[in-house]
């Protein structure tokens, strides 16, 4: 495993961004681990986050691309702190840009926020986490509405590894099949796990016997076979 996606777990775990235990998700599944990309709220912390976001689009897709597009509304800081960090680290301008909830009609009018998107822009969208693509289907048509462009590639943070709404196959391989969309993510849950399990983090053991027992069992009920 890269050095820097083990990086970017323990920098999950220490942001409590990535907990254990017992939750209920909104899909109504009960899971043996959470993820909150809300809990990074700190300077220091959107810093770290954009550089690995940064060091996984440039692994995944390169950085031949002209626009960082960022649903709303956490996929907005993502986008900036990215953006940033691309250039910080790789010298490279890449515009961002986000869609509004509500479009604009005085000022700074339309559906997008930061950069405008025209024809023979090419695209990668950033996103915290996806279970369902419930915001791809709401942003697809959006970029596409701004005229002929690519869309490289979509980054997420972590891959769950379970099952979409279709109940087949991943969230990811999902928009991959129905949009034609490469979706990947800076670690998989299966990473997540082989660091975490009995190696301590700051001298605590996160993914125990117990958490792998029920992550095991999570996965057998939800996993992508």
């Amino acid at each position: 495993m890269e050095a820097y996606k083990e990086e970017f777990i323990k920098f999950m775990v220490d942001s409590q961004v990535l907990k254990f235990g017992d939750f209920t998700l909104k899909s109504g599944r009960k899971s043996p681990f959470f993820m909150n990309a809300g809990a990074y709220v700190t300077g220091t912390q959107l810093i770290r986050l954009g550089e690995y976001y940064a060091k996984a689009i440039h692994d995944n897709f390169g950085l031949d691309f002209d626009i960082l597009f960022g649903p709303a509304y956490k996929g907005i800081p993502l986008s900036v702190a990215t953006a940033m960090a691309i250039s910080s680290l790789y010298g490279k301008e890449v515009r961002y840009s986000s869609n509004r909830k509500e479009v604009k009609d005085h000022g700074d009018t339309g559906i997008l926020l930061g950069s405008k998107i025209k024809d023979g822009d090419r695209v990668v969208m950033i996103e915290d986490v996806t279970t369902s693509g419930k915001s791809i289907e709401e942003t697809y048509p959006i970029l596409k509405a701004q005229g002929d462009i690519t869309i490289k590639g979509l980054i997420v943070s972590l891959n769950r590894m379970e099952v979409g709404l279709s109940g087949k196959m991943g969230a990811l391989d999902e928009i991959k099949e129905k949009y034609g969309i490469d979706a990947r993510a800076i670690v998989t849950m299966d990473e997540v796990t082989e660091y975490l399990y009995n190696n301590p983090v700051d001298g605590k053991v996160i993914i125990d016997d117990g958490i792998k027992a029920a992550l095991t069992a999570y996965y057998e009920e939800y996993g992508v076979r």
